[in-house]
């Protein structure tokens, strides 16, 4: 699956999007020969399995210049480098607790130019900056996961939806989620490949939880 799963769905990039985008696939694959950030079987659906699912988050809320976003968990940098290329006016912080990892989102970011990102590599609970949305993909249960947002949310509102969580997720979300008003988009009513049937983004507003 190439880039051009990318373009069927985002046609608007721009040039220096696309070379972005494009060079993703090369980077992952060297630095996934010295530091696995991705399923071996993975690596050649790159663009569907990783970037198209981490851009599900764009076809639910298109962040406005000048948001701040931190990806909790970022792993290899899903969903945080496709969404900072997608949105080139955005800042974004992307934090793991695994130090190889985050050296990884560190050259693949540099790699491609990508000037809107800042990789930390530590614990979600120990940063004290603000931002406006949180983002993340499964990195552990809703509950726990909440826990570590205390204290991290921005005041000053000015994106189509409240400041808060968006969350990539899948499979059954009911027992999770029991209790939280919280919105669901299921990505296979926005990308037709089979790997988003069970595929949602999950938004909690911050007014879920003491923020």
């Amino acid at each position: 699956m190439s880039l051009k799963i990318i373009l069927k769905y985002f046609p608007d990039l721009s040039e220096k999007q696309i070379e972005q985008f494009s060079r993703l696939e090369e980077l992952y694959k060297e630095w996934n020969e010295k530091i696995n950030v991705i399923s071996r079987k993975d690596t050649d659906s790159l663009y569907e399995k990783h970037v198209l699912h981490s851009l599900g988050i764009a076809k639910v809320m298109e962040f406005a210049p000048g948001t701040k976003v931190m990806d909790i968990g970022t792993g290899g940098g899903f969903p945080g480098i496709p969404l900072a290329i997608l949105f080139p006016e955005t800042q974004f912080t992307l934090i793991d607790s695994i130090g190889k990892k985050i050296t990884v989102v560190n050259a693949v970011a540099g790699g491609i130019g990508l000037e809107n990102l800042t990789a930390i590599h530590g614990r979600a609970e120990k940063v004290k900056d603000k931002f406006h949305f949180i983002v993340s993909r499964a990195v552990t249960q809703m509950p726990e996961f909440l826990r570590w947002l205390k204290g991290k949310f921005e005041k000053d509102q000015f994106n189509t939806k409240h400041n808060g969580v968006l969350y990539l997720k899948g499979g059954d979300l009911a027992e999770e989620l029991a209790g939280l008003k919280c919105e669901l988009f299921s990505l296979k009513n926005y990308f037709e490949e089979d790997f988003f049937e069970t595929k949602k983004v999950v938004y909690l507003s911050k007014g879920n939880f003491n923020s």
